[in-house]
């Protein structure tokens, strides 16, 4: 799938800029994953994304079906943004590759409101060591590429502490996102420590 994987990184060069870095990982079993890395020189904010390439190579099926569509089914990047230059986040491109590889690897379908755990922190040092997926299109719009071909949807991570995800378990995504809302969160803050949730 190289011509829809063209397609993804003409969309995010267009919505980004030019990257100044990428790696690529490659799991046993699995596609080729790149992380692309997006400084930016745009907002002058000193805001860096990361965004997966190769994820949309294949369409995330359904752990209960029983065959797996080659073509249909939906099909996700995924964007990490945090403030350059307070952590050492350029160590994130692995543990971001192999959350781009979970629906090759377990099976799953990554979708707004779902978390996804590495069981180690996202980078050294880091307090996080899960994410909260958020909704497509506010950074990136979907790709919609030639049917029969499903959307590609470009899907924002927002670190979680381990307090934060195992509340987020028992109350649901949108509290949480309530609670970092009213605590004026910045959830790009690399070395943010965890929202009051009592």
């Amino acid at each position: 799938m190289e011509e829809i994987l063209a397609l993804v990184e003409d969309r995010l060069r267009t919505a980004l800029g030019e990257p100044d870095a990428r790696a690529a990982v490659t799991f046993l079993g699995t596609d080729r994953v790149e992380v692309l890395r997006f400084p930016d020189t745009r907002s002058g904010r000193g805001i860096v994304r990361y965004a997966t390439l190769g994820m949309s190579a294949q369409p995330m099926a359904d752990p209960a079906a029983l065959l797996a569509d080659p073509v249909r089914g939906p099909r996700a990047e995924l964007i990490l943004s945090v403030r350059a230059g307070l952590a050492d986040t350029d160590q994130v491109l692995r543990p971001l590759a192999v959350l781009a590889a979970s629906p090759q690897v377990e099976g799953v379908v990554v979708a707004p409101d779902g978390s996804l755990d590495l069981g180690e922190p996202l980078w050294p040092g880091a307090p996080f060591s899960s994410v909260l997926v958020g909704e497509p299109g506010g950074l990136v719009a979907d790709l919609e590429p030639a049917a029969p071909l499903d959307p590609v949807r470009f899907l924002p991570l927002l670190p979680m502490t381990p307090h934060e995800a195992a509340w987020k378990r028992v109350r649901g995504a949108r509290e949480l996102r309530e609670r970092w809302l009213t605590h004026g969160t910045d959830l790009r803050d690399p070395l943010r420590r965890s929202v009051p949730l009592d």
